[in-house]
């Protein structure tokens, strides 16, 4: 666009209000929103809507057969003082993506780097045998098989015949073993999607900008790692940073497959649980929508301080 297009514009601008140079350039940019348009509406009916109908009901004491009785802060006074599994939840849910959220985003960010360094056909075969736990149906199986609670279970009868035990382990019905064996599973399992997206970032960048860098002074893998690789692959960063915090915010699944529901004495009971049970088993839509809530809360804060600490990378 010419200078003198673009200061008839600045004029213009002037002579306008907010909302009437909003609406100009809304005209003149239509086809992007129209092409935008489907995403939006089916991105506000199903996850605006029902954000904002779950702070409402949060509010409220409803049972799905009966109308909403509005009893404002009961929910969540009861969650905190009155709930003493909802307690432990918390703390299980932040121990598991404590751990589970960082490290299987620097897992999936490593392993694609390493990966891509090597000859295409082997690429494709290394990346497959990554990313398959991710979507295979029977990876819980294999695991269960693994740590068995009879004398047939590998792990069990390798540790009998070594004479490290004299009895089977109810590794699953344990305590001491449920939550690390959950958390082992789920980065066993992280290699998903942002892994994937991580490789196609890595396979855009500019080899140019590697020649520039070692011109400006950078000497080493790790330098051209933090100055030129990571800060072109922002976008796809952020798009893994959204993913690790979802999954392991919403990871109750791993658990219930391999613990079942409720894990022996609520070892390893995560809010997703809490929400299962109050939502989807004794229906009270109220108190698990303030449940829900929290959880959202929770995910946007780690998404913001997560957004925050990326956009150092490379400076």
């Amino acid at each position: 666009m010419s200078q003198k297009t673009e200061a008839k514009r600045a004029v213009s601008r002037k002579d306008m209000t907010k909302a009437q140079w909003t609406w100009k350039e809304m005209k003149r940019n239509k086809t992007a929103y129209i092409m935008i348009a489907p995403f939006m509406i089916l991105f506000f009916i199903f996850t605006v809507i029902p954000v904002v109908l779950s702070l409402f009901l949060s509010f409220t004491s409803f049972n799905m057969l009966e109308m909403p009785k509005f009893i404002f802060m009961d929910n969540y006074i009861r969650l905190f003082l009155d709930d003493d599994i909802f307690i432990i939840a918390i703390k299980n849910t932040l121990i598991f993506a404590a751990i589970t959220g960082p490290t299987s985003y620097l897992l999936s960010l490593f392993i694609a780097w390493f990966i891509n360094e090597l000859a295409p056909k082997m690429r494709a075969l290394v990346t497959l045998v990554f990313y398959a736990p991710s979507i295979s149906g029977q990876v819980y199986l294999i695991w269960q098989t693994l740590f068995s609670g009879d004398a047939y279970g590998w792990v069990n009868g390798t540790l009998m015949r070594l004479g490290i035990l004299d009895a089977p382990v109810l590794w699953f019905q344990n305590e001491s073993y449920v939550m690390p064996l959950c958390i082992i599973v789920a980065l066993w399992t992280s290699l998903g999607t942002a892994f994937l997206s991580f490789i196609a970032g890595l396979q855009t960048i500019d080899k140019s900008l590697y020649e520039a860098a070692a011109v400006d002074g950078i000497r080493n893998r790790w330098q051209e790692l933090w100055y030129v690789t990571l800060p072109t692959m922002k976008p796809q960063l952020m798009f893994g940073a959204v993913l690790s915090i979802t999954g392991s915010f919403g990871f109750g699944g791993i658990v219930t497959a391999l613990a079942g529901f409720p894990s022996v004495n609520y070892a390893a009971h995560t809010i997703m649980h809490h929400l299962d049970d109050y939502g989807g088993q004794r229906w009270e839509v109220g108190y698990s929508s303030a449940i829900s809530f929290l959880l959202f809360l929770m995910m946007i804060g780690a998404n913001m301080a997560v957004t925050k600490i990326l956009s150092k990378v490379g400076q």
